[in-house]
């Protein structure tokens, strides 16, 4: 029978890509993950790593073992599970990820009913953009996380994660003041409008910078973005003091009037997707079904201010 502590440790590799990342995570000497590995290599009977110039990647066997690891573990989840919904009280640590809009806005109110019915539960709230949050929740970094996809840039969908709808958020173009462009203007003709002015967007490599740049593209010009950040409330700050024009979404106005003149986007490019994202052995947990349940409560009371 294969030792199931050296199993993760290779599902670890797999998902965390280097043996020092994989040390660093489990607070191991990456030589001692070395020597796990080349035992459970001696267990299995077959090579499960090969060099890739100073990396190593996993072999087709190996690859293998993972896959059926990511099987016990999730089945080990839904024990974990099952005991937590057999016991009174709900207590212990449950992780979340969100990136910061909704960590600004849906999760403090989520944390306020979570206290109120399970006041033991304790939580733990990193702000963390989807791009790597999601491998995180993945390698078991967090329980839950608070992601987002954007029109036309749909996220992947691991089998072994499950996603639930939060809202769908909608997006506006933010333009600088003075507005240049007037209410019955068609929105292409208002992105086109903005063509020569300067833009603050997110960084490249995010889902967020795709769809903009896209829908800057559909519009016929290539943006000049001179500010990069994922700190919306920079954007909000640049498109106030007449520096950048922006996309930006009803989260980040946390209720209150926007601060700036917002126009309607094209058809089709109007609204992002909220949702929560769980391991599927998970799902169960009733510390995930609550803190779930707060977010869905949490989601509709800034409907209702909006």
């Amino acid at each position: 029978m294969f030792d199931l502590h050296r199993l993760r440790l290779l599902r670890e590799l797999k998902h965390r890509g280097t043996l020092a990342a994989v040390a660093q995570a489990l607070s191991y000497a990456p030589s001692s993950v070395s020597q796990q590995l080349s035992q459970l290599e001696a267990e299995v009977g077959v090579p499960l790593l090969e060099p890739v110039g100073r990396r190593v990647r996993l072999t087709e066997q190996a690859e293998i073992l993972v896959a059926h690891t990511e099987a016990i573990l999730q089945r080990l989840e839904r024990a974990e599970a099952d005991i937590a919904a057999s016991l009174t009280d709900l207590n212990g640590t449950l992780c979340i990820a969100s990136f910061q809009t909704a960590a600004l806005t849906l999760v403090p109110t989520a944390l306020g009913l979570l206290r109120e019915v399970h006041p033991h539960l304790r939580v733990h709230v990193t702000h963390m953009e989807p791009e790597k949050a999601l491998p995180a929740l993945q390698a078991r970094d967090f329980d839950l996380i608070v992601a987002e996809e954007y029109p036309g840039n749909p996220n992947p969908r691991p089998a072994e994660l499950q996603q639930e709808d939060l809202l769908d958020d909608t997006l506006h173009l933010a333009l600088p003041k003075p507005a240049d462009s007037a209410e019955t203007d068609g929105p292409m003709a208002t992105l086109r409008s903005l063509a020569d002015h300067p833009w603050v967007m997110e960084p490249e490599g995010t889902a967020a910078r795709h769809w903009a740049m896209s829908l800057c593209r559909n519009a016929g010009f290539e943006p000049d973005v001179r500010f990069e950040t994922t700190d919306l409330l920079l954007h909000v700050r640049l498109v106030e003091q007449h520096h950048a024009a922006a996309f930006l979404p009803d989260l980040v106005w946390s209720g209150r009037p926007p601060t700036v003149p917002l126009r309607h986007l094209p058809r089709g490019q109007r609204t992002r997707r909220v949702f929560t994202v769980v391991r599927r052995g998970r799902t169960q947990h009733p510390a995930i079904r609550a803190c779930r349940d707060a977010l869905r409560r949490a989601a509709a009371l800034h409907s209702q201010e909006a």
